[in-house]
């Protein structure tokens, strides 16, 4: 079915996926995700979409980008940026609520909430940082929706904050780039597409379950997007930047897919 030329022209995926999968094909070294493909995987039919005989790393290595090359074709392409995820009542929240990260607990950073201030750089006109105090004072909102792990679980959860696309607004961040990247705390970091970031469920949270965000939550703020895979949900967010060359991530350049729609 032929989907809507509006359509087409609001999301630059094909630009977006291109940058993502050169940048993927460069840096994936994963000897256990190529022991697993040669093993495992139906090769014909990785070959077919490949053009290429998986026989050596090479050939694996360029089966895995094609895999998620049309992962990430397939995603942006379904992708609508006017189209909700489901929202719940509080009686479903999940409690507690679960902690996932590449760390454990023990190892949650310590953020100063007098000292913190979140940067801001790349194709925006303000970039002045922005204290606790003034991102608390903008206009909020709360939702609850279902995160959805990699992993295979999911939960719900009741998130507060900011409208991304609003605080982008209000940075006079440049709406046409193509990506939005982020830098963790925890030395996390990844990065989004620009209609994924102006969805109106894109949130800047500050709040979980109507309290000041958890450290275990990611306080001092979580990107929350229920339209993405948890690993696309930054926490401890220190650092915001827009840019019109692929930023990567923490997961995704360990051969993760990058668009990583739920």
């Amino acid at each position: 079915m032929n989907k809507p030329s509006s359509r087409r022209l609001a999301l630059p995926s094909d630009l977006i996926v291109k940058d993502a999968q050169r940048e993927i094909a460069r840096r994936l070294d994963q000897p256990a995700r190529r022991a697993f493909l040669q093993r495992s995987l139906t090769l014909g039919g990785l070959s077919l979409l490949s053009g290429c005989v998986i026989q050596d790393e090479d050939g694996v290595d360029a089966a895995l980008s094609a895999v998620s090359r049309f992962n990430d074709r397939v995603q942006a392409w379904l992708f609508d940026p006017s189209r909700l995820a489901p929202t719940y009542p509080d009686s479903m929240i999940t409690r507690p609520f679960p902690f996932n990260a590449f760390y454990g607990e023990d190892d949650i950073p310590e953020v100063d909430e007098e000292d913190f201030r979140l940067e801001i750089s790349g194709l925006v006109s303000d970039k002045h940082a922005w204290t606790l105090t003034e991102l608390r004072a903008l206009p909020q909102i709360d939702q609850v929706t279902r995160h959805i792990c990699v992993e295979g679980w999911s939960a719900i959860g009741k998130w507060g904050g900011v409208p991304f696309a609003a605080f982008l607004r209000r940075i006079g961040a440049d709406l046409g780039a193509k990506y939005v990247g982020f830098k963790c705390a925890d030395d996390y970091y990844t990065s989004i597409d620009m209609p994924t970031a102006l969805h109106p469920q894109t949130l800047l949270t500050m709040t979980y379950d109507g309290q000041i965000l958890p450290p275990r939550y990611g306080f001092p703020m979580k990107l929350r997007m229920p339209t993405k895979l948890g690993y696309k949900n930054p926490k401890h967010i220190q650092a915001i930047f827009v840019t019109n060359n692929y930023p990567g991530g923490y997961w995704e350049d360990q051969g993760y897919n990058w668009f990583g729609g739920s």
